[in-house]
């Protein structure tokens, strides 16, 4: 993107990149609704109880009032908006669990609000795209693998080269840990999760000072985070480290699931990474985390995982499974590597000129019968000299221009090619793909 927002951190696009951003959201409705997901909308706002209950940094939080209104932070039921679809949703189901067939699927399109510093890929007003399966009581994992091989279906229908969808199980990581004697597997986590940024030898003097893990604890934990499989080779690598558990066979057996169909179903899409870290202190299960080949430092562009408790309401309790596509950071990528392009940036396909000013209603009618058959046009505002008309409809990126002559007979130009043919405004078409946007 050549520009910049002028208030940092809320992007809006120019016609040709929301015609992108259209086809990516337009894309990822069509293959969640071939895969039998229900679209919901849930507002915009939630009470500040409801958004902080799990213990979010509230500083992110922004809070919605009247400009004249009393300070109310310290009100639980004031209102803010809401930073992403995840609460709502789990709101949405406990106050609809009477009116829902469980297991529940949906998916989920919104902008969504978070104060944080913006950077690349992060922003403070985006668009998420979630996909969830929640059940009432029990969820089979099934369901685990099914949200993988959803998620590849999605993500390979998007122009945006070839990713990695990388999957881990909490289980596995602390079943091993606590095979290995460490009793803190969160601690633990937290220090794997900086490997990338740190190195090997600060994560494991980490371990060693923080956890009280010993040097051997240390290079074990370390020798785990390293195992990465695109099939269930990763189990056998694992068990060679010598470490037992129940939870870790648990953990094991659930990735092995997952990795063994995507291997089949979505080959090359999805791997097994026990180095993800991220996320694995509050999912319960699978953890997944998505990057694109070749763009890897721009973070994961769709994450998730499996949640026990997803909701609950008295002794009921609604686990859950789902994954969340940052479509506002996949967008900005797409857009500044210039990795597609859209063949116009107005929805128009003719553009109807004016022979003179009495011909507008004449016009009307033409755009009118194109209108019926589905081909987009708009009508010129004043009869110019042809050329101006012409050039004004090249601005547009509009490819066809039509002439209606003074003896009632009609051309249309393609002024891509400058053919010019004759044409009836009540059977002619364009070639398929020039009757919407496309991207390409």
């Amino acid at each position: 993107m050549a520009r910049k927002a002028s208030l940092s951190g809320f992007p809006e696009w120019l016609p040709a990149e929301r015609a992108v951003e259209q086809h990516v959201l337009d894309t990822l409705r069509h293959v969640f609704e071939l895969h039998g997901f229900a679209n919901i909308e849930t507002r915009a706002v939630e009470t500040r109880a409801q958004l902080l209950r799990k213990g979010e940094i509230d500083k992110e939080v922004y809070g919605l009032s009247r400009l004249a209104a009393e300070d109310d932070k310290n009100d639980p039921n004031a209102l803010a908006l809401h930073f992403d679809l995840t609460v709502p949703f789990a709101r949405y189901v406990v106050e609809n669990a009477g009116y829902l067939a469980f297991p529940f699927r949906r998916y989920q399109m919104q902008k969504v609000w978070r104060g944080e510093r913006p950077q690349d890929g992060r922003f403070r007003e985006f668009t998420q795209a979630d996909i969830d399966v929640v059940g009432d009581g029990t969820l089979p994992f099934s369901y685990d693998v099914e949200l993988a091989l959803t998620i590849a279906d999605a993500l390979s229908a998007l122009p945006i080269g070839d990713f990695r969808l990388r999957v881990n199980n909490r289980k596995l990581a602390e079943g091993f840990y606590r095979g290995l004697g460490l009793e803190d597997p969160d601690a633990v986590l937290r220090a794997i999760d900086k490997l990338e940024k740190i190195g090997d030898e600060a994560v494991a003097k980490i371990l060693m000072e923080e956890v009280g893990a010993t040097r051997e604890q240390a290079e074990a934990a370390l020798a785990l985070a390293k195992i990465r499989t695109m099939d269930t080779s990763f189990v056998e690598q694992v068990r060679a480290l010598g470490v037992t558990h129940e939870l870790l066979d648990t953990g094991l057996d659930e990735l092995s699931q997952v990795i063994d169909a995507a291997s089949k179903r979505a080959p090359g899409k999805v791997m097994a990474d026990l180095s993800i870290a991220r996320g694995l202190d509050y999912y319960t299960g699978t953890v997944y985390e998505t990057v694109l080949v070749g763009h890897e430092s721009l973070g994961s562009i769709c994450s998730g995982g499996r949640y026990e408790s997803l909701a609950s309401k008295g002794k009921k309790n609604y686990p859950g499974v789902g994954l969340s596509i940052g479509v506002t950071r996949l967008i900005s990528r797409i857009l500044a590597e210039e990795v597609v392009t859209a063949s116009r940036s107005v929805p128009s396909v003719v553009y109807v000129t004016l022979a003179n000013d009495e011909s507008w209603h004449e016009a009307q009618d033409v755009a009118a019968q194109l209108r019926e058959r589905g081909i987009a046009c708009e009508v010129a505002a004043s009869a110019e000299k042809f050329g101006k008309q012409i050039k004004f409809a090249d601005r547009r990126g509009i490819p066809f221009v039509w002439f209606t002559r003074a003896d009632g007979t009609h051309e249309v130009k393609d002024i891509r090619s400058g053919q010019q043919v004759a044409a009836d405004p009540q059977s002619w078409m364009p070639e398929a793909e020039d009757l919407k946007i496309s991207i390409r």
